[in-house]
């Protein structure tokens, strides 16, 4: 059986944890570490949430422009994917799984991913976290 391209599928949830010193944790802190060896995937959504993340983040004072501008510089050096084919089964198998688990499309988009991939998920999201259990979606554990 080929190995896949990709280690596992990783949200926004994660990955702005590694902006923000208060919302890190040993589990956030390993998966960035993990990425030294391992490819992540995230569909195209993921893009557009960390830039509005970031966005608000500012507008609060919670970042500055700098900060911003060098989190995006440290997020583009990362092995991090982003899968060009999430927008064309947004109508279609995401619209459905959101729908049977009572998802947004958002999540939905991450758990689809998974699923096609078949890798593990990373969220800190608990309904996310839910949903994947429920598909006996694997949950990466470091």
């Amino acid at each position: 059986m080929a190995k896949n391209l990709y280690d596992f599928v990783l949200d926004c949830s994660i990955t702005m944890a590694w902006c923000f010193e208060d919302e890190s944790n040993d589990y956030t802190d390993a998966i960035l570490e993990d990425l030294k060896d391992a490819t992540a995937i995230v569909p195209t959504i993921w893009p557009l949430e960390v830039a509005n993340v970031l966005l608000q983040s500012k507008k609060n004072k919670r970042i500055t422009e700098v900060q911003s501008a060098s989190f995006i510089d440290a997020l583009s050096a990362l092995p991090i994917v982003v899968d060009q084919s999430t927008t064309s089964r947004s109508m279609h198998s995401i619209f459905v799984l959101a729908r049977q688990l009572d998802l947004t499309i958002y999540d939905a988009a991450y758990l689809e991913l998974a699923i096609r991939e078949k890798i593990p998920l990373l969220s800190l999201d608990k309904g996310l976290i839910k949903a994947a259990k429920k598909l006996h979606i694997p949950l990466k554990k470091l």
